[in-house]
């Protein structure tokens, strides 16, 4: 595993090209057990994508969008213990908690060739990577939404992959973490 320094800089560095950005993450609670119970001590800006209220066996499997801070102990804990082990994807944006939620649940669902309703895992890291390369400028400006860039794990977790969208479309670059 790369230096979570490292990988703690590098995310944080995408959010200082403007000043009203913020670094969230999309946390898959279904990949860890720990993820749930570390979720619901945080004392942060947070939201579970499938809604409030839901019952607890669902919650424990839940996408959870948490507003991250660089030095707080939450994001420390969440890069040494799940990086490297698709627990989710980040996320740069200007938008509000609120705002990203609202989009990221229209993504929640996707409906198949045959019109089926099936549960779109884009929050995964391994899904993600796979997603976004396939996108035409339309489709991605569209997922993309008030989100700047997606910042997430590499196959090699030595490797921290950028997509960016901006008025140029969008673009990936890959950093190494070593």
């Amino acid at each position: 595993m790369p230096d979570p320094d490292s990988i703690i800089r590098q995310l944080w560095k995408a959010a200082r090209r403007d000043s009203s950005s913020q670094i969230y993450t999309i946390l898959d609670a279904a990949r860890n057990e720990s993820i749930y119970s570390s979720v619901m001590d945080f004392q942060g800006e947070y939201c579970c994508l499938f809604g409030e209220g839901i019952p607890e066996v669902l919650a424990k499997a839940s996408p959870y969008l948490i507003r991250l801070q660089s030095g707080h102990p939450f994001t420390t804990w969440l890069i040494n213990e799940g990086w490297g082990d698709s627990w989710g994807i980040f996320l740069e944006s200007s938008a509000s908690l609120e705002r990203l939620r609202r989009h990221f649940r229209e993504f929640l669902k996707v409906k198949d060739e045959e019109g089926e309703e099936l549960f779109f895992r884009y929050y995964d890291p391994r899904v993600l990577r796979t997603y976004l390369p396939t996108c035409n400028e339309t489709e991605a400006g569209i997922f993309f939404g008030p989100v700047h860039s997606f910042l997430l794990e590499d196959e090699d977790s030595n490797i921290l992959l950028t997509y960016s969208h901006g008025h140029a479309g969008w673009t990936f670059d890959s950093i190494s973490l070593s």
